[in-house]
């Protein structure tokens, strides 16, 4: 769903964004820079990677999804920089989501640099899941949710599917909580902002003036918050993580995706109300329809493209999210869960 868009900072990352087009490679502070990588076949149309230099070399902030034309691009905005691959000495990767860490592995491969995360981050990488997560699991939570058969067939993750995902690095540095990105004489500081992911992390550098936040504060969309391994409650998680990023509202926000903005503490505001509404518009399907799955509310919800144009992958997300709100508001007492190998759902008393 889409909330009240925040004022760009970027004019002209902002008319590219509306014209649909690749914006850009833009000088955001001296030694600073925004590189918009492409992501292949995926309405975001492109991630925004983070070039920062200093005397030591260049750190590369979320390199972009693993294709050839994001290589490309991200090379290519290398140059404009004044460096080159064999320039990079790390990588920091604000989270694990393929659009963001795919080209960590060939960028260090290449240039010898080292990867960061955040420690939480690192335990849901794939390869780190598949070691203590039964095979079953995926099936097991489509069913619960009470995804047909037919369509459970479809949204499962195959071991095929997830070839590419299990080769996604592990790192080499932990950046937990208020740790500083080991760069020279820069300044950025890890700011762990759980909810989209469990080890999100946004990077804050006060002489800069920069907000580096990820997927975690967008100004146009709400990232997905959905049920996932390593956070049983991620809608709480993320609530707290806006009010507490709310707190730097004087820095400029560089956002992952779309454009960069001003006023983190307006954004993350109309973020958390957008919640809410979405938590009051489960309690209206609920109390219009009865005890129901989580898949029988989800498709009953508003969604900006409309429930029939969310398709493939994004249906799972979609019902991932109603299910973070519904644990969200069981937590708060709105909901109550009716256990069972279908859980069922129903408006609080």
């Amino acid at each position: 769903m889409s909330t009240v868009p925040a004022e760009p900072s970027a004019q002209g990352q902002w008319e590219a964004w509306k014209r649909k087009e690749l914006p850009p490679v833009e000088k955001v502070r001296e030694d600073l820079w925004s590189v918009p990588v492409p992501i292949p076949h995926n309405p975001l149309r492109y991630t925004i990677t983070y070039l920062s230099v200093s005397d030591s070399g260049v750190v590369v902030v979320d390199p972009g999804w693993f294709a050839t034309e994001t290589w490309d691009a991200l090379v290519a905005g290398l140059a404009v920089a004044g460096a080159s691959v064999s320039d990079v000495v790390g990588v920091v990767v604000t989270h694990i989501h393929a659009d963001h860490h795919g080209l960590s592995a060939r960028l260090k491969q290449e240039s010898g640099a080292w990867i960061a995360m955040h420690p939480a981050e690192r335990d849901v990488l794939p390869i780190r899941l598949a070691e203590t997560t039964p095979d079953s699991f995926d099936k097991n939570w489509l069913r619960s949710s009470g995804v047909p058969a037919d369509v459970a067939a479809k949204l499962s993750f195959s071991p095929d599917a997830m070839k590419p995902f299990m080769e996604l690095s592990l790192p080499d540095i932990l950046l937990s909580d208020g740790d500083v990105v080991p760069h020279g004489s820069r300044t950025m500081r890890a700011v762990w902002t759980p909810g989209h992911t469990p080890g999100h992390i946004c990077l804050y550098d006060s002489v800069r003036g920069v907000l580096l936040t990820g997927d975690h504060v967008l100004p146009r969309i709400s990232p997905n918050i959905g049920m996932m391994v390593g956070d049983d409650d991620p809608l709480s998680s993320y609530i707290a993580s806006l009010e507490r990023i709310a707190g730097y509202d004087s820095a400029e926000v560089l956002p992952a995706h779309e454009y960069r903005f001003h006023g983190v503490a307006r954004r993350t505001l109309a973020l958390i109300k957008h919640h809410q509404e979405r938590c009051d518009e489960i309690s209206a399907v609920l109390r219009a329809n009865g005890e129901s799955t989580a898949w029988e509310i989800t498709e009953r919800l508003t969604w900006s493209r409309g429930w029939e144009n969310v398709r493939g992958i994004m249906r799972r997300s979609a019902v991932a999210e109603t299910s973070a709100h519904l644990q969200y508001m069981r937590k708060l007492g709105s909901v109550e869960l009716i256990d069972g190998e279908v859980r069922r759902w129903r408006a609080g008393m």
